[in-house]
């Protein structure tokens, strides 16, 4: 029997291989003991109707049984539970279906390879020949189908889905208060049932834990909830059971070319999302390539956005005014009606975002004002050009950009509003699609005036291996077209050197984690903060210059600002 960290791995919701099936892999981190939400009420569904539904023979002893829950890992099993028991690449989930049992399963549901290893635990067994195809139903079954009871917004695009998804739960936001009632958020960050907040492990949770979610909202009393639906999701059946009322594109750029053999494969899973299957109505961005050709695809309504004005959008930004901590805009509607608009978050970018939000909003009948006015209202996205403030002269950034579109677009914005010179902190992540890496050093030498090179999550992989690609994009560059390029392995270190330099109305941003609160070095996960190492590295050098002497200062400021040819913020 395989140890209990040694189950299958599949992919998570955008790139490492997790557990699908039963335990955690070593120097993973989860929750082992209370598992995904659950709903405190659930009416037992009969094992017989669930068989019914799948379209198979009851198994024996089916007939006195009934399923109060479902769940695919084997430790999260409570008394009355179905044990999905999924093949993986290293084990069947099936290796664990004992496990289950002893933990109260009433049945497995699983392939014809892991019906004979689940009957040995003497539990009814359901054997379909897609287990995880199936799950998603069957959990929406067991929780009495609760996405029906909540509007459902989801997004997807390879930029953008979690600050979109947060503007979108602005306005629902907005839109709930004055009905008394709560709204719910699932994302990449964090999940939140009303004001409760819940520590995300990927970006779409697996079907069992997400129709969970859903029945726990319900009971709770949320009535609309806003999704970032990732390519994994779609294609691994993790939003299999749902909906969507709503369903918002953003953008596709190349992204998850190690799940995905190629773009034409990364597109067609986004566009399963705009099928009469998964969605009722689509919000498309029509300033995106694929976005227009989505148009053509979709097989529901298309409602059309376009920040860049386009006269044939349903609706369209004009009057940008892009400031240094959000910017505003109007929106116009298919009818002509306009609302002043706020993107409460810097960058032009978000312009799309926030316009992005209010049309999905629209079309999902809330009011233009009041969705303005719940976007408008948003105080921020953990990680996405977050803002951080211990008293200094210069701007300091914290942004989750890891990919060389991202990362262009943020380097992008920040010059507009930087008067001084910009110092970069950026890696790239190991175990990931390696092609990108080149692309990002290259942009970030480019784009920056100080480009520090440095670790992200490494992973299995060896740093300067990493470190050694992204500094052949950097020398891609033509020198007089580049920044002072360093290497510094250590991320914490990397930090340090990028404050080190700056100067007042300069601007410092760290790229690439975000939110993230570890950092992934040789399978060990260490507690990591790009906003607390920053903070931190900040307070250091104030209280450096405050302690040393006064007739120093010039010298040490002197040091500090040496000139970099080619590479002033007018260059750029």
């Amino acid at each position: 029997m395989p140890q209990a960290d040694q189950n299958s791995l599949s992919p998570s919701a955008e790139g490492p291989p997790v557990p699908s099936s039963a335990e955690a892999a070593p120097g993973t981190t989860t929750n082992v003991t209370s598992g995904a939400p659950r709903p405190a009420h659930v009416r037992p569904v009969p094992l017989a109707e669930l068989a019914r539904r799948l379209n198979t023979a009851a198994p024996q002893g089916a007939e006195d049984a009934s399923a109060t829950g479902i769940t695919h890992d084997s430790r999260a099993v409570r008394p009355g539970d179905v044990y999905a028991a999924l093949p993986g690449a290293r084990f069947h989930g099936a290796d664990f279906a004992s496990q289950a049992a002893s933990l109260g399963a009433v049945a497995v549901l699983t392939d014809p390879a892991g019906t004979e290893r689940s009957a040995d635990t003497g539990l009814p067994v359901l054997t379909v020949p897609d287990p995880r195809g199936r799950m998603g139903a069957l959990a929406a079954a067991i929780y009495g189908e609760p996405g029906r009871d909540l509007l459902q917004i989801g997004i997807t695009g390879t930029s953008g889905k979690t600050t979109t998804a947060y503007l979108v739960d602005g306005g629902l936001r907005e839109a709930a208060a004055k009905a008394g009632e709560l709204t719910g958020l699932i994302g990449t960050v964090e999940s939140r049932i009303g004001d409760e907040r819940l520590k995300s492990e990927r970006t779409t949770p697996e079907a069992t834990d997400l129709q969970a979610l859903f029945a726990v909202m319900r009971e709770r009393g949320v009535t609309a909830v806003a999704m970032e639906v990732s390519s994994h999701a779609l294609v691994l059946g993790r939003v299999d059971g749902c909906v969507f009322d709503v369903a918002v594109f953003n953008n596709l750029s190349p992204e998850h070319l190690d799940f995905h053999p190629d773009m034409e494969d990364y597109f067609r899973a986004k566009r399963q999302l705009f099928t009469r299957a998964r969605s009722r109505a689509a919000v498309v961005n029509i300033d995106d390539e694929y976005g227009q050709r989505l148009v053509t695809e979709s097989e529901v309504p298309v409602t059309t956005f376009s920040a860049e004005g386009h006269p044939d959008a349903d609706w369209r930004a004009q009057d940008v005014e892009v400031g240094p901590l959000g910017s505003t805009f109007v929106a116009v509607g298919p009818k002509e009606e306009s609302v002043r608009a706020t993107a409460p978050i810097a960058g032009a970018f978000n312009v799309a975002n926030a316009l992005a939000a209010l049309t999905a909003l629209v079309a999902a009948g809330i009011d233009p004002q009041t969705a303005a006015d719940g976007i408008a209202a948003v105080p921020g996205v953990p990680g996405r050009l977050e803002r951080v403030d211990a008293g200094q002269d210069y701007l300091a950034i914290v942004d989750y950009a890891h990919k060389p579109d991202a990362v262009e677009s943020v380097l992008f914005a920040i010059r507009k509003v930087t008067e001084g010179r910009v110092h970069a902190v950026l890696g790239c992540g190991g175990d990931r699609d390696p092609h990108k890496r080149t692309a990002m050093g290259s942009a970030l030498a480019r784009l920056s005036d100080t480009a520090v090179l440095t670790s992200d999550n490494p992973r299995t992989e060896d740093p300067l291996a990493i470190l050694a690609t992204m500094l052949a994009g950097a020398a891609e560059v033509p020198a007089y077209d580049r920044g002072t390029v360093l290497l510094e392995e250590d991320r914490a270190a990397a930090i340090r050197l990028a404050v080190d330099r700056a100067e007042p109305g300069d601007t410092v941003i760290v790229l690439g984690k975000g939110h993230e609160q570890g950092q992934d070095i040789a399978g060990v996960v260490r507690p990591f903060d790009d906003t607390f190492v920053l903070r931190e590295a900040i307070r250091f050098k104030q209280e450096e210059a405050a302690a040393a002497p006064a007739a120093t200062a010039p010298a040490a400021a002197a040091a500090n600002s040496t000139p970099i040819q080619g590479t002033d913020a007018e260059d750029r």
